[in-house]
């Protein structure tokens, strides 16, 4: 770590859909219902609660059983299926965009020598981050030393397997990380891994990330101060 890291907070870890990336997840689940069930019935709100965070085959259940499906369980890998081939072709057509506020971080981050880790249930995450340039020959991947990204984990968040591993690779301590999140499963198991969670409320659900444990919500990233970063207490507002 260099001088300029803060002391007491060892490392930032990023979940990837929603937090980094405007990746077209809920949209890709949304109309992969098309057949089983009516598409407009698969709201952000329910993408958030239900199917945000979890990985592929735990989404669709989770997907198909709010939406009261009958036999959701027999159902679901068709499901998650369906909706992997309709995000590779949404991918392919259209590519992935980046929020601006979080490239700015990440950059900010890095120029503090700040460990950071890319934390994501999707097995597409490595792959979207590649297609995000952050200039001089480097994409959005290569800024994290410790990429757990669709590993077969033997449990999905809301427990903290997957923040517990990566802030092992970073060699950091659990009391020592922060976690941006933009889910209610994901707030939960970085408070459950001992970590400060902070809640990024892209899609106005602010109340959800709260009502989860989130130490701190906001809209952007720009809205934290990254000097004031400390430990045991939430993100500090912005200058």
């Amino acid at each position: 770590m260099s001088q300029g890291a803060p002391a007491g907070r060892r490392a930032f870890i990023f979940d990837v859909d929603g937090v980094l990336l405007a990746s077209p997840h809920e949209r890709a689940w949304r109309e992969a219902l098309d057949g089983l069930a009516e598409p407009a019935r698969f709201t952000t709100a329910l993408y958030q609660a239900e199917v945000a965070g979890k990985p592929r085959l735990d989404g669709a259940l989770a997907a198909l059983a709010a939406l009261g499906l009958p036999d959701a369980r027999r159902r679901a890998p068709a499901y998650a299926e369906a909706k992997q081939r309709r995000l590779d072709g949404i991918v392919a057509a259209e590519g992935i965009t980046a929020f601006p506020d979080a490239l700015r971080f990440v950059r900010a981050l890095a120029e503090r020598g700040w460990p950071m880790a890319a934390a994501s249930s999707s097995r597409n995450a490595e792959s979207m981050m590649r297609m995000v340039p952050l200039g001089e020959g480097r994409t959005l991947r290569d800024a994290f030393a410790a990429r757990i990204c669709g590993r077969a984990l033997r449990h999905g968040k809301p427990d903290p397997e997957i923040f517990l591993l990566a802030a092992a690779e970073l060699g950091a301590e659990p009391a020592g990380c922060v976690v941006a999140e933009d889910a209610p499963a994901g707030i939960r198991a970085a408070r459950a891994g001992g970590m400060t969670a902070l809640g990024i409320a892209r899609f106005g659900d602010a109340a959800g990330l709260r009502a989860a444990g989130a130490d701190r919500v906001v809209a952007s990233f720009d809205e934290i101060r990254i000097d004031d970063l400390a430990p045991n207490r939430p993100p500090g507002d912005a200058a």
